[in-house]
């Protein structure tokens, strides 16, 4: 059975916990040969996608111990942007067209929750599907 997934998506692209640890843990997985999946990031802020490529950059450099050119070029390419709130059932519309390459399902429980306001939107947003109808089986 192949445990892998087809991409990465993960909420709060443009916060601090992003900017400090995700980062800089993503440019060390590249580097190492771990991570060669889409990343996509979902946030409210009205970022494009090159500012996000840029604060990517900057968190990189001051926390992730240095920019390896090559790590962040590929970083550049995996890497892209839906803008939208966790409530609003259009983020996970334009989430789903994101996800159109993706082949298989593989949902995560992230170990940190959001604050309490977004705990309690999860469900009116959970039921609207955002993977691609051949991934989920």
């Amino acid at each position: 059975m192949d445990n892998h997934s087809d991409a990465l998506v993960f909420f709060g692209v443009t916060g601090d916990l992003a900017y400090k640890k995700i980062f800089p843990a993503l440019h060390a997985m590249i580097r190492r040969g771990t991570l060669n999946i889409p990343v996509i990031g979902v946030a409210r802020d009205d970022f494009t996608l090159q500012k996000l490529k840029d604060r990517a950059r900057a968190s990189i450099d001051e926390h992730g111990g240095g920019v390896d050119p090559d790590a962040m070029q590929k970083l550049d390419s995996l890497l892209s942007y839906v803008k939208g709130e966790y409530s609003d059932p259009k983020t996970f519309e334009a989430l789903h067209d994101a996800l159109k390459g993706a082949r298989r399902q593989r949902v995560t429980q992230p170990a940190l929750g959001g604050p309490p306001p977004v705990r309690s939107r999860r469900p009116a947003a959970g039921r609207i599907p955002c993977w691609p109808a051949e991934a989920v089986g």
